[in-house]
């Protein structure tokens, strides 16, 4: 089932807009290799290449933005497609800069689909927010029958020195993942820049940093999330809870750094037990 296109806030339509870009993948099985079969652009959004740093089973795909960053009134779309029996593993080259607006929201519109016994992990690099910006991240993710998906994404609000707080402008996310077309997590956010719930200890507790990890599909158990539990979080504090077949982890402290660790870490363990096959950190996460 496509998931719904999801209309742009008012906010968002503007005929100033920097870039609008657009980048289309699909990925398939094709004697024991996944392949890429698919890959369409508009404007500056590519797919690096195809990388097979495992070996043909996987496919490795580095997203780029040559921009180097979103501001107000960019509108980026990707959509990735993996079939059945398909393994692909995406990521970027590094942090995701959302920049300050003159007024209108920067836009990222992810929609992610992924077919039974097919494997999709969706492993960007954090997200910079810059004071003053206006960012809007939307995702839409569709799975069918058992299909695997791991995600990670964190944002850091601002960066270090007093000029560079996050006291001024807004981050609004939106995820909705799909099983057969029926809901299994939905969640919205919206964080104001110098608001109460930075602050609060309902939000970010006065924390600059944040992450979410999610991972959906069977081999999920309460042994695994024990030794999950296990792993230790360093210049922060994490929690993880187990539903039916969804796992989710959030990191919450002062250093991206130490959060892509622990993620890592999961990942390590989640990554076999979902997808029958060790985890190894991309070489772009090194450089």
């Amino acid at each position: 089932m496509n998931a719904p296109v999801m209309p742009l806030p008012a906010t968002a339509l503007t005929p100033d807009a920097a870039w609008h870009a657009r980048l289309v993948l699909g990925f398939a099985r094709r004697e024991g290799r996944t392949v890429l079969t698919r890959r369409e652009h508009e404007g500056p959004l590519r797919l690096q290449k195809a990388l097979y740093p495992e070996g043909e089973a996987i496919c490795h795909g580095i997203v780029l933005h040559p921009p180097a960053g979103i501001a107000g009134g960019d509108i980026l779309d990707i959509d990735v497609r993996v079939d059945a029996r398909a393994h692909a593993l995406i990521t970027t080259p590094g942090a995701g800069k959302w920049y300050r607006s003159a007024g209108p929201e920067g836009v990222m519109r992810q929609r992610l689909h992924v077919a039974a016994g097919a494997t999709l992990e969706w492993l960007p690099q954090e997200n910079i927010v810059f004071r003053r910006a206006r960012a809007r991240l939307l995702t839409e993710v569709d799975l069918a029958g058992d299909a695997r998906f791991i995600a990670m994404d964190m944002s850091a609000f601002g960066r270090h020195g007093e000029h560079a707080r996050f006291d001024a402008g807004t981050l609004t996310q939106s995820v909705r993942i799909r099983r057969d077309g029926r809901t299994v997590w939905r969640e919205q956010g919206h964080i104001d820049g110098g608001g109460a719930l930075m602050q609060s200890t309902a939000g970010l507790a006065g924390q600059p940093v944040c992450g979410t990890l999610i991972a959906i599909g069977p081999g999920l158990d309460d042994a695994l999330v024990e030794r999950c539990r296990a792993l230790p979080v360093t210049h922060g504090e994490g929690g993880i809870t187990l539903l039916p077949d969804l796992f989710i982890a959030r990191y919450l402290g002062t250093r991206c750094e130490a959060g892509r660790a622990w993620f890592a870490a999961l990942w390590q363990h989640l990554r076999p037990a979902l997808a029958g096959c060790e985890a190894r950190i991309p070489r772009i996460w090194k450089t």
